[in-house]
C-alpha cells in the first residue's frame, strides 16, 4: 500500500515542490490551499498525471477556520484510505513585513497580527490535532524493541518555519513571532505525541527563490537558476540562494530519520552563521 501525506499550502512555492517530491517517491498526497487558481493549475496541469492516476487529491482550505480544517482533514483521510503517514504544515502567511510599510507603532497592524497568529501558529496546531487519529501507532510507547531491530521510522509531522525565528529585519513582528512560536509548538508536540509514535520536527528555510514554482512561472518558463543574483552569492557561504528542492531534500531526510525528533533543521545556506 502506498504511503500517504497531507501538505498544506501546496499549490505554489516550497509547498508545490514538496508535493511533487512526495508523489515522485510513490506517495499518495492530499493538498490544502486557499488559492483556487493556483491549486487547480498545480493539480490539473503541473501534476496532472498524478491526479489522473488517483495519487493526488486536493481541497480549498481556509487555515483560519477550525471547522474547515477539521472537515478537510476528514475528507483527505478518506481519500488516503484512512491512514496519514506524513503531515507537512507548510501553509501560512509568507510575507515578512506589515503591509503598506506600516510599523509596529501603527495600531492598524493588529488585524494583521491576528492573521499571522491564526494562520502561522494556530493552524499548524489545529491541522496536526485533526490528523492525529489517522497517524497514531497504538501503544507505541509500550512496544518492545529488539536490540538489533531495524524499525520503521513511523509517522511524522514536519512544520515549515523560518530562519526569521532567530533574526529579524525591521517590522517583522508578526512573522518572526509566529515562526518562533512554531519552534515551541514543534518540540512540545514531539514530547506529547511520543506515546502515539508520531515524531515532530521543523525545517527552517532561509532565502528560497520560488518564483518558478507557480502557474505564472510555468507559463513564462521561469527557472530557479535565472533568479540568482550577485547578492545571493555574497550572502550565502554556499555561494547561491536556496532552491525549493533544498527544502524537499530536508523533508525527505526527516521522514526517514527515525531517531530524529523535536529538532529544528535550518536550511539557509549558512546565512545565519555569517557575520554581517
Amino acid at each position: 500500500m502506498a504511503r500517504t501525506a497531507i501538505i498544506s499550502g501546496g499549490a505554489r512555492g516550497i509547498g508545490r515542490c514538496l508535493v511533487r517530491r512526495f508523489l515522485e517517491r510513490g506517495y499518495h498526497v492530499y493538498v490544502f490551499d486557499i488559492d483556487e487558481e493556483e491549486l487547480t493549475h498545480t493539480t490539473q496541469v503541473h501534476l496532472k498525471k498524478y491526479s489522473d492516476s488517483g495519487a493526488l487529491g486536493s481541497a480549498i482550505c481556509n487555515l483560519r477556520s477550525i471547522d474547515d480544517i477539521q472537515a478537510k482533514v476528514k475528507q483527505a483521510a478518506a481519500f488516503l484510505n484512512g491512514r496519514i503517514d506524513v503531515l507537512v504544515n507548510n501553509g501560512g502567511i509568507a510575507t515578512p513585513q506589515w503591509k503598506d510599510g506600516k510599523t509596529m507603532a501603527d495600531p492598524a497592524t493588529l488585524p494583521e497580527w491576528q492573521a499571522y497568529v491564526e494562520t502561522n501558529l494556530t493552524a499548524p496546531f489545529a491541522v496536526s490535532q485533526a490528523c492525529i487519529p489517522y497517524m497514531k501507532v497504538d501503544d507505541a510507547s509500550s512496544r518492545p524493541v529488539e536490540a538489533d531491530a531495524d524499525s520503521d521510522a513511523g509517522p511524522c509531522i514536519i512544520h515549515i518555519g523560518s530562519f526569521r525565528a532567530h533574526q529579524s529585519d525591521p517590522n517583522q513582528e508578526g512573522y518572526a513571532a509566529t515562526k518562533a512560536g512554531q519552534l515551541g509548538l514543534m518540540h512540545s508536540m514531539a514530547i506529547s505525541l511520543a506515546p502515539q509514535g508520531i515524531r515532530v520536527n521543523l525545517i527552517a528555510p532561509g532565502r528560497i527563490k520560488v518564483a518558478h514554482e507557480c502557474k505564472q512561472g510555468d507559463e513564462k518558463g521561469l527557472s530557479w537558476a535565472g533568479q540568482n543574483e550577485e547578492k545571493d552569492v555574497a550572502d550565502h557561504p554556499t555561494n547561491r540562494a536556496g532552491r525549493p528542492k533544498d527544502i524537499a531534500d530536508a523533508a525527505e531526510y526527516l521522514v526517514g530519520a527515525g531517531f530524529v525528533n523535536g529538532q529544528e533543521v535550518t536550511v539557509d545556506g549558512g546565512a545565519t552563521k555569517k557575520k554581517k
